[in-house]
């Protein structure tokens, strides 16, 4: 028989793959139950089978493109519809669109913008009010290592949208705070996914030296163990909070120079 106890729920974004799919993992893990929501209705349905089978938890499956201006409303609204309160929220959904920005099409800048920024706003501004109403809440962002450092060439909005997610998270946790409402921007460097695989730099980051890379199931678990204790900016992993810290305190023109370079070498620019 099912424990009577309420279970908190957690809605993830981007949850077929990769660091979202680990979230769901840890999460699920953690005794949750989950609304899991990405583009890909056979692999996050085939998540969602994998996630209930092995953890025994509910898992609620929204298929939904948040580069579509009414998907965080409708999946809210789809949560609402199925009698479930979201007590924690992961907006992980995010790609990386490679070239230089006159060379784009805005089109696809304005579709990058939606995922990586309205839709992260939207969601956490329509779900927030919930959690400080029952004071209790958890917000995970999952931001990037290049939100911390000077941008370079290629990817052009990338490390600016992680940026914005980095000061909105700061900013949030601070009006969550007195409600029990725990922000968290979590910060990986290069990970072990499909993400270069998506954009095409697969060849590319696989020459970088091994140590630069994380697992997703590690970044996964740093960002839950972080936003439970309310952290507000997790950088995972000694390299990267290294790198973290020797870009805050170093001369720019001497980063600036050495991203230069690797931008050249490592990105489609």
């Amino acid at each position: 028989m099912r424990d009577a106890t309420p279970r908190r729920t957690a809605l993830i974004t981007g949850a077929s793959a990769g660091i979202g799919l680990a979230l769901a993992e840890v999460f699920a893990r953690e005794g949750w139950d989950l609304v899991l929501t990405a583009r890909r209705a056979d692999r996050l349905r085939a998540a969602a089978g994998d996630l209930a089978g092995r953890f025994g938890c509910r898992v609620h499956v929204v298929v939904a493109d948040l580069a579509d201006p009414s998907a965080p409303a409708r999946i809210v609204d789809d949560v609402a519809r199925a009698g479930l309160s979201v007590d924690a929220l992961v907006n992980n959904a995010g790609y990386g669109l490679t070239g230089r920005f006159a060379e784009t099409t805005w089109k696809d800048q304005a579709d990058f913008l939606q995922v990586m920024v309205t839709a992260v706003a939207e969601l956490t501004h329509r779900l927030l009010p919930g959690m400080i109403e029952r004071r209790y809440g958890r917000i995970i962002n999952v931001a990037s290592l290049a939100g911390l450092v000077p941008g370079s060439a290629g990817h052009t909005l990338y490390g600016a949208s992680k940026s914005l997610l980095i000061t909105f998270s700061e900013s949030l946790a601070l009006e969550g705070l007195p409600h029990n409402v725990h922000v968290t921007a979590l910060c990986p460097g290069f990970t072990y996914s499909e993400f270069h695989d998506v954009n095409g730099t697969r060849p590319l980051v696989s020459q970088m030296p091994r140590f630069m890379f994380m697992d997703a199931a590690t970044v996964a678990r740093q960002g839950y163990d972080a936003v439970m204790r309310g952290q507000v900016v997790c950088v995972n992993g000694r390299v990267n909070r290294a790198i973290a810290l020797l870009v805050r305190y170093a001369p720019q023109w001497l980063i600036r120079g050495v991203l230069r370079r690797a931008a050249s070498k490592y990105r489609k620019v």
